[in-house]
């Protein structure tokens, strides 16, 4: 296990008895490093939304567990936030409350001669995602292929 897949795991087990506390959703728990600077950052969700007021509980509450456990070697900022419109659909959860819904997916590598698609998410198990694509075409995706699938949104 890597540093950063350790410290995001050992978040997240510091962030569960809050979430569940508040009735609230843990999306995600990323530490990455963007410049110079380490970020650690809970990814927060409910129906209806999250408030500035939601990040500001959980960012207080886990900052001070955080201060207490001290098992970070790096200097780094908490950021605690909603995850979006245009969040990643990353766990199965989400996955299964956006069948029917049109999403946009990125692939690593092309397949038949796409990269990038926008469909109807029809279903996926363990190993492969399915999209109607706009041209009525259904494709099977393997997971390990995917860089990203998120909910489509027309602006």
């Amino acid at each position: 296990m890597t540093k950063r897949e350790m410290y995001e795991q050992r978040t997240q087990a510091l962030l569960e008895p809050l979430i569940s506390a508040n009735s609230f959703e843990l999306v995600d728990v990323e530490y990455v490093k963007e410049g110079q600077n380490w970020y650690l950052r809970a990814y927060i969700d409910k129906p209806g939304g999250i408030t500035i007021d939601d990040c500001e509980l959980i960012s207080r509450a886990l900052s001070d567990l955080l201060d207490a456990e001290d098992f970070i070697d790096d200097a780094y900022i908490l950021e605690v936030s909603s995850p979006g419109l245009g969040r990643p659909l990353k766990k199965d959860k989400d996955l299964e409350r956006s069948i029917g819904e049109r999403v946009d997916v990125k692939l690593y590598r092309q397949k038949d001669g796409v990269k990038e698609l926008t469909g109807i998410l029809k279903g996926f198990d363990k190993d492969t995602i399915t999209v109607e694509t706009e041209e009525e075409q259904v494709l099977c995706l393997e997971r390990g292929n995917i860089a990203f699938v998120r909910l489509a949104f027309d602006f």
